[in-house]
């Protein structure tokens, strides 16, 4: 198993966790000196428990696919028909997720959809009518793939391809705000491919002789991915939309690592650009590192990278990168030297 280590990241467990709180009696409604349910009503219930946690999915992100939030003790199990079984703890609770029928991206295409997984989150019954994760037979060998930022499990699966599952907040507010408790959430994210990661590209340079400014490109397989239709304030609506989750580290929104900004890969280049300048009342974020997570086309990784800031202006240096700025942004008429 190989990651990129995050020491910041707390209660990580790439391990098997046994399901002692399935059968808690309050879950299925018995409270202390109350009569139990009949038979009739406990499997009414049961019926109506299994057809809620089928479908009771958290909202994908479009990407790597969102599992759950706030995940510990996690385990992937991936079976010789391409099956995997996640299996983790939330709120003292062990849940069992089946995932299937996806593999890396498609294209930005408006007319096709974009790979996502079927997912079951009742362990089986609620597809397939028995509880698939109790004798599921897991055929994954150790992880054998690229490093991963976020890296929480990964196997490699008998037909070589690659599983992988991420960690990581990506909802923080912008500009350093402190996070409500939904805000500060650790997503649990899926991911199967095979072949290259998609590729993040940042380059530093400054704006206006005085601001750290950043730009690049998010590709894969060497074509720009890109949405076609976002809200007002840059979030995506369709399943092709990409964000980039932009971190700033020690600034004077406090010590250690701050979401800064995030913003879409512009149509139809897969480019970006984004300046470290005033927004409102807000101070400036300039760091001395950033780093930046853009979440994967389809259901392939997401990817990071990081950087030390450039430090003080260099007028000489300033004109050679405005020529890479050009260069990487062509035909995107949102960036341009400043």
């Amino acid at each position: 198993m190989r990651g990129i280590p995050n020491s910041s990241v707390p209660g990580i467990a790439a391990e098997w966790c046994i399901a002692s709180s399935d059968r808690d009696p309050s879950f299925w409604g018995w409270r202390g000196t109350q009569r139990a349910p009949t038979r009739g009503v406990m499997r009414l219930r049961w019926i109506v428990l299994v057809a809620l946690l089928a479908v009771a999915a958290p909202a994908s992100a479009n990407a790597s696919q969102l599992i759950d939030r706030n995940a510990t003790h996690v385990r992937l199990q991936v079976s010789s028909s391409g099956q995997a079984l996640l299996t983790y703890r939330v709120n003292g609770h062990a849940r069992h997720v089946l995932a299937w029928k996806a593999v890396n991206a498609v294209a930005p295409d408006a007319g096709r959809p974009q790979a996502s997984f079927r997912l079951d989150y009742s362990g089986g019954w609620g597809t397939f009518h028995k509880l698939v994760w109790k004798g599921f037979a897991n055929t994954c060998k150790p992880y054998s793939g690229p490093p991963l930022a976020w890296f929480v499990a990964g196997c490699t699966a008998p037909d070589g391809s690659l599983w992988a599952l991420q960690r990581w907040q990506r909802e923080l507010p912008n500009y350093g705000v402190r996070p409500t408790v939904s805000e500060a959430a650790w997503e649990l994210r899926l991911s199967h491919w095979s072949g290259a990661l998609p590729l993040l590209t940042i380059h530093l340079d400054w704006a206006y002789r005085r601001y750290d400014h950043l730009f690049g490109s998010l590709t894969y397989l060497g074509l720009p991915v890109y949405g076609f239709r976002s809200t007002a304030v840059g979030a995506p609506l369709d399943r092709f939309g990409r964000n980039i989750y932009v971190d700033t580290f020690s600034s004077a929104y406090g010590a250690g690592w701050q979401r800064e900004n995030s913003f879409l890969s512009h149509s139809p280049t897969g480019t970006f650009c984004y300046g470290f300048y005033p927004h409102g009342d807000h101070p400036i974020g300039k760091g001395t590192r950033y780093r930046a997570t853009a979440i994967g086309p389809g259901v392939t990784p997401d990817v990071m990278w990081q950087s030390d800031a450039l430090g003080a202006y260099n007028a000489g240096l300033d004109r050679q990168l405005a020529d890479v700025l050009r260069a990487t942004v062509a035909g995107d008429p949102l960036c341009r030297p400043v």
